[in-house]
Parts: structure tokens; sequence; C-alpha cells
């Protein structure tokens, strides 16, 4: 009777053992483990992050660091830290996270225009993406990638389309511009390489021209009629004359390119420098700025008319006054002359 009522008790210790156990193992397994009051929070997890920095990456989410570390020891997953984004959502439980960061690096969306240089593309990528700034721009300047691919340093600019791209956030600076380099021969199908030629331009030439397009005027609709004066010029050996050109090469040449120039005068044409194409006839060596796909497509689709020149229009800001003759655009010419020195702009 006695050995029966120690059995009975061991039985019972057990049990409470086991259930306590199996309680312990619910609540830190299946018990929500997190701590952040919006429905969702970002996780970002750098390339080679090991355990120890994991945890300390994941502590501000976590409620409780201890469980969650016992989980992912007994999942595996202290041994396969995988870099990248991730998103939490609030309530989720051990298991959860655990999954989440193992297996659901989610993308994000890469933006960038108007870029006046690859510099200047490094650094707004870099805002987005793991990879940083140096190790763009030494990917970027690659010698053996550009000559590899026909470009130079002056064209290289040309390559990078202004789109949105989705992008793992740990994309390497080398994976970044390798995916570059696709879209980049993606978008010159052969339907745009065979309007740039039937046109008398390569591609590159086409992003140059566009850049320039691009400087001259914000507004998308007269795109296409500004395009079509620089290519009247252009097919007619003309010198391209264009103000944007000039600024570049001033900022070059003074290696500030922050300054802001919006006027450009009489001294500055005689700036020798390939950009300079109130000296030169021929188009600038590479890109000014980085053109959008709508100046590109204006360049390539450029309007047929009998324009010469043009000039911002007074009447209309933003847009231009188009000229057939010197005559008539000194006329347009002395308008807007007139209209700046009223507002006091010298440089």
């Amino acid at each position: 009777m006695y050995i029966k009522k120690i059995l009975v008790v061991i039985a019972l210790i057990g049990l409470i053992v086991g259930g306590a156990f199996a309680y312990y193992v619910y609540q830190a397994v299946f018990s929500p483990n997190t701590k952040f009051e919006t429905e969702t929070a970002l996780v970002y997890i750098p390339t080679n992050t090991n355990y120890d920095d994991l945890k300390k990456i994941i502590t501000p989410f976590i409620e409780d660091i201890y469980s969650f570390d016992r989980i992912a020891k007994r999942k595996g997953y202290i041994d396969n830290i995988k870099a990248g984004r991730f998103i939490l959502k609030k309530g989720l439980n051990n298991n959860d996270i655990v999954n989440v960061l193992r297996s659901k690096n989610t993308p994000v969306y890469v933006t960038f225009n108007n870029q006046e240089r690859l510099e200047n593309l490094a650094g707004r990528v870099a805002y987005q993406i793991e990879a940083d700034s140096v190790s763009l721009i030494e990917a970027f300047k690659e010698e053996a990638f550009l000559e590899k691919n026909n470009f130079s340093l002056e064209t290289a600019l040309s390559m990078y389309v202004p789109n949105k791209y989705e992008f793992f956030w740990n994309t390497s600076a080398t994976q970044f511009r390798d995916r570059m380099l696709k879209e980049y021969n993606r978008f010159w199908n052969d339907k745009r390489k065979s309007k740039a030629k039937t046109i008398g331009l390569t591609p590159i030439e086409v992003s140059t021209m566009a850049a320039i397009v691009q400087k001259e005027t914000a507004k998308v609709d007269e795109r296409p009629r500004v395009a079509g004066v620089y290519m009247n010029r252009h097919n007619n050996g003309w010198k391209l004359d264009a103000d944007p050109t000039v600024i570049y090469a001033l900022k070059k040449h003074k290696n500030d390119w922050d300054t802001v120039i919006k006027r450009v005068l009489y001294k500055d044409l005689k700036l020798d420098s390939p950009y300079n194409t109130y000296m030169y006839s021929t188009l600038p060596p590479g890109p000014i700025a980085m053109p959008d796909i709508t100046s590109i497509d204006a360049v390539l689709n450029y309007e047929k008319h009998e324009y010469y020149f043009f000039v911002a229009n007074v009447e209309n800001m933003g847009y231009h006054k188009f000229a057939k003759t010197m005559a008539q655009h000194n006329r347009n010419k002395k308008q807007y002359i007139n209209w700046i020195n009223k507002q006091g702009i010298n440089r």
C-alpha cells in the first residue's frame, strides 16, 4: 500500500513537471514575443552578421530575448544567419520570427534619376541598399568592366537607365552594377537600336544628346521639339551651342559640382573643353547628366521641323520660343535678355 502511494506521488509529480515543461515549451515557441507597437517592424541584417551581433540587432524588437535564443538554437538558425531586410509583424511568436529571419528576405525598390555624375548615383543608391557609396563608385568605374562592355568613364553614366527596380537590400555593389547592365541591354532592345541607327546615332550618343535635351527643358511634351533643334544642328554639321554643356564644362573645370549657374556669360564660351559645344561641333564625350526615358525617347522620336534656335519663353515660363532664322531668334532672345536683366540674374 505504501509503495502504491509513493508511485502515485511520483506519477503526479511527473505529470506536474511534464505539464510545466509542456507549458514552458508552448510559451517559448508559440506565445507572442514582439514588443513594438506598430503593425510591422523592419529588421536589417548586414552581410556576414554573426549570432552575437544578430541578437543585438533583434533585441529592440523582442520581448524575451532568452526564449528567442533557445528556439533559434533548436531550429539551427544560429549557424545559418541570412543577410537582408525582414518584416516582422506584431504578435509573432519565436517560431515565426525565426522562420521570417531565415527565409523571408523582403526586396526593396531602388529608384534614381537626374544624377549628374557617377558619384551622385553612388550616393543615391547607397541610401537604398546595403552597399556603400565607396564600393559602388569603385564598381561603377572598374576599368576591366567598362572596357569589356564598351563603356568609358565618360560614357558609363549612360548605362544606368532611371527607373524603379526591385532589389534585395543586401545587394552588393558589383551585383547592383551587373544588374544595371542587364537592364540597360533590355532597355536598348531591337526597336530602340533600330531607331538610333535610323537617326545616325549610337545608343550612347542618343543618351548624350538626351541629357542635353533634358537639361534644356523640364517639360516632357516639349522635349521632342527641343531634340529636333539639336538634331537639325547636328545633321547639318553645326555646333550644338548648348548652354548646359558649358555649365557642365565649368563645373568640371573648377571641380565644383555644387555651384549653381543660372546664366552663361560670353566669357564662359571660351573655356576649352570637349564638353563646350560652343567651341566644338562634335557631341560631348558622354552625357552631362543622367537622361530619363522620356528624354531618350524624345531624341529617338525627335520632332521633324525647320527650327534651329530656341530661347526661354518669358510669357509661358518653362517653355521656349522657337525660330527658323537668326533674325527671328534675336528678336526672341532680346525679350528674354530684357527679362533676365530685370530679375538681376548675373550668374
